[in-house]
């Protein structure tokens, strides 16, 4: 099985990051974590994406806030799928990482979650290996019908709860 690597662009990321690590770690997807800054270390980045592909990744989830750039610059150099994850910071409430990340030029695509979003961005690692393996792939099933019942009871619920309430069907 492929491996993702999880990128932030400062350790204080991390704590929004989990939410990619254990969504990976639900389905028994490897992982590297890593903390690479396309600013303050973009050689480290630009060569962790150029290896990635070589050494078993088969996808790559960036998290950055503010100027975001991380996810783009990782995208630029390596042919693996990138996920962006933008992290709200400063006052801006994570608009200005979202926008850098959704706002890639042509040729040059990053698929961006919600702000905060890294548990998404994690599962859609799933979902992309998932292409490739069948097990992961009737794993990712699995988990889509749990998602569902759980819908339905709180449905049923909510149904008796508001019974004969007048109106509607």
């Amino acid at each position: 099985m492929k491996s993702v690597g999880v990128v932030m662009g400062s350790a204080s990321d991390a704590s929004v990051m989990d939410g990619a690590v254990e969504a990976l770690r639900e389905f028994g997807v490897p992982f590297e974590v890593r903390v690479l800054s396309a600013h303050r270390t973009p050689d480290d980045a630009i060569r962790f994406a150029r290896d990635a592909e070589r050494l078993g990744f088969g996808v790559l989830i960036a998290g950055a806030g503010k100027a975001a750039h991380l996810a783009g610059v990782l995208a630029a150099v390596t042919s693996l799928p990138v996920i962006g994850v933008p992290i709200e910071s400063g006052g801006l409430g994570g608009l200005d990482a979202l926008l850098a990340m959704a706002q890639m030029p042509p040729g040059v695509p990053v698929a961006t979650v919600a702000v905060d979003g890294a548990r998404n961005a994690g599962l859609l690692a799933v979902r992309m290996l998932a292409l490739s393996d069948e097990g992961l792939s009737e794993a990712y099933a699995k988990f889509r019908d749990a998602m569902a019942e759980k819908v339905r009871t709180a449905d049923e619920g909510i149904r008796a709860r508001y019974e004969g309430g007048g109106g509607g069907s």
